[in-house]
């Protein structure tokens, strides 16, 4: 399965498929903690406001696609292996739906669970979601560099 045999259709196709292939329960456990674990600094610290949720959900957010992503690229023993192929051999396209998915998600709850205009929101959002598509993607680039090499 040549990347120039697929249409564009079928590689958008395939990289959302390969965004299952995380360990998302563990990834919902990370996730879980470093959120709470950071509404507890605010609540502690008397970081109190209107939009007290916004920060630790979108810090939530961030592990648990970090977390599920890294571990979906790392991991052999689950999924199909042709799958697991073309991620490799794309890791770039491959991390871009988590990615995106992040920077949706984030600009919501920034913008409907703290004092953030949308622009805002989206602005402050392409951060976590520009340094996820890094770090998805270079440890893609490594481990399909170690695999041929």
């Amino acid at each position: 399965m040549e990347h120039g045999d697929l249409s564009r259709r079928e590689n958008r196709q395939l990289a959302v498929a390969s965004a299952t292939l995380g360990p998302w329960r563990s990834a919902a456990a990370v996730g879980a903690v470093v959120g709470g674990a950071a509404l507890a600094v605010d609540v502690v610290t008397g970081h109190w406001s209107t939009g007290i949720l916004a920060g630790p959900v979108g810090l939530a957010l961030f592990f648990f696609f970090l977390v599920g992503g890294v571990g979906g690229r790392l991991r052999r023993d689950t999924g199909d292996r042709r799958l697991r192929r073309w991620a490799d051999a794309n890791p770039w396209q491959s991390a871009l739906p988590l990615s995106g998915a992040l920077l949706v998600l984030n600009t919501l709850a920034l913008s409907l669970l703290g004092s953030w205009g949308i622009f805002g929101a989206f602005f402050t959002s392409l951060l976590p979601a520009g340094i996820l598509l890094l770090v998805l993607g270079v440890v893609g680039s490594v481990k399909g560099a170690r695999r041929s090499g």
